[in-house]
């Protein structure tokens, strides 16, 4: 920035000097005069000229124009030319084209360029006032001028930007679909410059890197689903990306396990639909092989799904991010978006400003923002539905000395009266195993602990009609959901089912995540994927793409999401 600056005020004076020699012709024209006779502003591309007296701690700039500033191209700095300069002026400017003058307010000296009279006026700071700016800076007129013009507050008060923040997309959120989505966009076009920014100091940060860490085979989800589609296609793409790039991985297995004879005849139901959705090598087995494959388990009957693995998310997440750097892509950590604005700028019509007010332009934004994609899509005017509903879900972790009796994930029979899956049996990469998890309503959309409370996001989600509708519907569950999630014995006893070698003294506590479930306004769980885009004909409108909803089975699921999402970039701005 330093050299730049260096570099302005160097052009900055050559541009004064070589106009000391031009023809009179030229001096009209740089005097504002057309060919018609008529006046017209000048846009001088300089930048900020210093000069310091000795012993002086701040700049001054020549306070010498009464008209409001145009802006220096490239720089967002408001510059004046006033060039209604005496011919006395203008002679006496040849010979010394910067003038020393004292300024009956305090004594300080200012710079004028008196050919061209150019302004030099500081980038103002990001938490000053309007008005403290202009009354430090400028004169009475100069205050009345600028003020009548609104655009050009708009932009004096704005952060500068720079070519470097200048993006032909941006995604906001830094969980595995925004990366993912960045990286593949920038793979098929890597002329393109693609940025993420990310309010957290690292990516991955909330459900990305607080989940179970399970590759799915897709058993679960409705045939012709996107989450069927997808969930298949994933773990196909998974696999072969982890191997490609010597990302650790174990391919495990999964065993749904039925219990009684009520749950065989939906594991029956189940195992039809694992085959509809083209699950790999899925098959039904019996008490004999459950225990071949865990010598611990009990049950009757169960689905194998041999291609069932583990990983660590938000490792695979930093290897997306790395791909996505050496394409040419730009990470901005610690930026949480508070707004998106129009600016005039035709090539980059979409500004995204931080809470710090750090600021990217851009020609197209998508939106990727996990447990804040609602609140996200809102400020660009889009629906407040489907809403975003944060569940806990938290995990007990099993004594290390007891993990030997668990070598797979085991998972129940789902009850279709309820919308979770229930406690499972989750090997982990570091050789662990978490037991779990519970869903729970968190009191904080980022809340993983129960003393997590945002007052306003739980009021927000107390009253939202939705969520009420589905408190009604699943009050049974939800009330034995909190009792496991108070007392660990009860949670103990679910396992058992399964594995009844599991004793309450051979587990604790252990971490938790929060699950992004969007609710529709009648209290239903919205299974798919939901995209939307803000209504209108502005840059807002049509030039940002939200994905509002990137449910389980999302990680594994993610090389497919990136893909879709890429699609419909293309599609929806046109991008060859």
């Amino acid at each position: 920035m330093a050299k730049r600056m260096e570099e302005s005020q160097l052009e900055c004076q050559m541009t004064v000097l070589r106009k000391q020699s031009e023809p009179v012709q030229s001096e009209q024209c740089a005097s504002g005069s057309n060919m018609n006779g008529t006046e017209e502003n000048v846009v001088t591309e300089s930048s900020i000229t210093e000069q310091r007296e000795v012993g002086a701690e701040k700049q001054t700039p020549a306070v010498t124009s009464e008209e409001p500033s145009p802006l220096v191209q490239g720089h967002g700095v408001p510059i004046d030319v006033d060039s209604q300069q005496s011919d006395e002026q203008d002679q006496s400017s040849n010979q010394q084209p910067f003038v020393e003058q004292k300024t009956k307010k305090r004594g300080r000296k200012r710079t004028v360029a008196t050919k061209t009279n150019l302004r030099m006026i500081r980038i103002p700071k990001p938490s000053e006032s309007l008005e403290a700016y202009l009354c430090w800076r400028l004169s009475r007129e100069e205050q009345e001028a600028v003020v009548s013009n609104p655009e050009l507050i708009r932009l004096t008060r704005a952060p500068m930007i720079n070519s470097e923040r200048q993006y032909d997309i941006v995604v906001v959120g830094g969980g595995i679909v925004g990366t993912a989505s960045a990286r593949e966009i920038l793979l098929r076009h890597p002329s393109l410059k693609v940025a993420v920014v990310e309010k957290e100091h690292k990516l991955a940060f909330h459900q990305s890197g607080h989940n179970s860490g399970v590759i799915h085979a897709g058993i679960y989800y409705k045939p012709g689903s996107l989450k069927a589609k997808l969930c298949v296609e994933g773990l196909h793409l998974s696999y072969k990306y982890f191997d490609e790039k010597n990302v650790p991985y174990k391919k495990v297995g999964k065993l749904i396990v039925a219990t009684n004879e009520d749950e065989v005849g939906r594991l029956n139901e189940l195992y039809q639909r694992s085959l509809a959705n083209n699950v790999p090598d899925v098959e039904l087995v019996d008490a004999k092989r459950i225990k071949e494959i865990e010598p611990y388990c009990e049950g009757l009957k169960a689905i194998w799904s041999p291609h069932t693995g583990i990983v660590d998310w938000e490792l695979v997440t930093q290897y997306y991010a790395k791909d996505f750097k050496q394409a040419g892509g730009d990470i901005h950590l610690n930026f949480q978006v508070s707004k998106f604005e129009e600016t005039t700028d035709p090539n980059y019509p979409i500004a995204v400003r931080s809470k710090k007010n750090d600021t990217v332009q851009s020609k197209y934004i998508l939106t990727c923002g996990g447990l804040q994609s609602d609140k996200v899509a809102e400020l660009t005017g889009c629906s407040p539905l489907p809403k975003i509903v944060p569940f806990r879900g938290e995990y007990l972790l099993l004594n290390p000395a007891k993990c030997h009796m668990v070598k797979g994930n085991i998972y129940p029979v789902p009850d279709p009266r309820f919308p979770f899956l229930g406690v499972h049996f989750t090997p982990r990469m570091d050789g662990s195993v978490w037991l779990g998890p519970n869903a729970v309503l968190a009191f904080k959309r980022e809340g993983y602990k129960w003393s997590d409370v945002n007052v306003v996001e739980l009021i927000d989600a107390l009253k939202y009609p939705g969520f009420i509708k589905m408190a009604l519907k699943y009050v049974g569950a939800g009330m034995q959901e909190m009792a496991r999630s108070a007392f660990i014995p009860l949670q103990v006893k679910e396992l058992q089912k399964f594995i009844p070698d599991v004793q309450e003294y051979d587990v604790e506590r252990g971490p938790a995540g929060v699950r992004a479930q969007a609710l529709d306004i009648d209290g239903n769980l919205v299974d798919d994927f939901v995209f939307d885009h803000g209504k209108g004909n502005n840059a807002l409108a049509k030039n940002i793409l939200h994905c509002r909803n990137a449910p389980s089975p999302g990680a594994t699921s993610s090389l497919a999401i990136a893909k879709m999402i890429a699609d419909k970039i293309e599609t929806q701005f046109n991008i060859k």
